[in-house]
């Protein structure tokens, strides 16, 4: 049944390089959600009800993915770029100008680049293992196989470049208590990388599969143009001090062999004094776990009382 908040306005902006498709549902603040890797405005179809229910929820295609075209030839993607593109999305759809924002994995990284530049646009963020590769201990070896996996892609293509990013992450790699534990494979899984749900569609949830052909043609982008650059931009920690408080760095809790994913999350709430938020399901939990990801997310957005 067709509900208020069901209901879908879609429009188009024009920015500098690229015209954005962008989704709009509900009503009340807005609320921005930024998808991770080759997703779309498609992503997080699973939570827009529940979500839609308090807030104006806006999705969108990032440029050069999906129905957001780029205005001329594709070349490696930068995160400030990314994240002014955020802004004037909020600039363009909220009545007050500001909106609070969830960003997932890739989307984390221009989320926290979003508050970190424009904090006057944002009212929270909550950065889901935004792989920030910089903040490790030891960045070196991630880097090498983020760059591994995008040389793989050029040489080999998207089937050797998938196989060797889930085998550097450690997807599929037992745990020392998986004999005792029948979910131990269920919580690895959930621990995919984004771009897994590209390669099968067929164990999607129902409101995710229509958006699995649009990001299997975008892997090309994130592989060779996305990757790489993204995990290696640091994020600006002098900026982010002042507005701390209304960051939430937040991680899966099936993610936590994950180094390069969930690391970073963890790494940045020391850094800046905040508690780090789990959340069900591991890196893609809000595709896997979305009416119990998006409680969470509610519940993290609700004013103090």
């Amino acid at each position: 049944m067709t509900t208020a908040t069901t209901i879908t306005r879609t429009g188009t902006l024009a920015v500098p390089g690229a015209t954005l498709h962008h989704e709009v549902r509900g009503s009340g603040p807005v609320l921005l959600l930024l998808p991770g890797g080759a997703g779309d405005a498609g992503m997080y179809a699973g939570m827009y009800a529940e979500l839609a229910a308090r807030y104006t929820v806006v999705t969108y295609d990032p440029r050069g993915l999906s129905r957001s075209p780029l205005d001329g030839p594709l070349t490696d993607q930068r995160v400030d770029v990314w994240s002014d593109d955020a802004r004037r999305l909020i600039e363009h759809l909220s009545p007050d100008g500001t909106a609070d924002v969830l960003g997932c994995s890739s989307g984390a990284i221009v989320a926290v680049d979003l508050l970190a530049r424009h904090p006057g646009r944002v009212r929270r963020v909550v950065a889901h293992e935004p792989p920030l590769l910089e903040l490790l201990d030891d960045p070196a070896p991630h880097k090498a196989l983020f760059a591994e996996v995008r040389d793989t892609y050029r040489t080999e293509g998207i089937a050797a470049a998938m196989a060797r990013f889930s085998e550097g992450l450690g997807d599929g790699q037992p745990d020392a208590d998986s004999d005792a534990d029948p979910d131990a494979d269920a919580d690895r899984d959930s621990g995919r990388t984004p771009e897994a749900v590209a390669e099968q569609a067929t164990e999607l949830p129902p409101e995710i599969q229509e958006m699995a052909p649009r990001m299997h043609a975008n892997l090309p982008v994130f592989l060779d143009r996305m990757l790489y650059p993204f995990a290696t931009t640091p994020p600006d920690l002098a900026a982010l001090r002042p507005v701390a408080d209304r960051l939430v760095p937040a991680a899966g809790r099936d993610s936590r062999h994950q180094l390069p994913l969930h690391g970073p999350a963890s790494r940045l709430a020391a850094l800046l004094h905040r508690d780090l938020a789990e959340f069900p399901g591991g890196h893609l939990g809000a595709v896997e776990h979305p009416a119990a990801f998006a409680h969470r997310l509610l519940g993290l957005l609700a004013p103090a009382t």
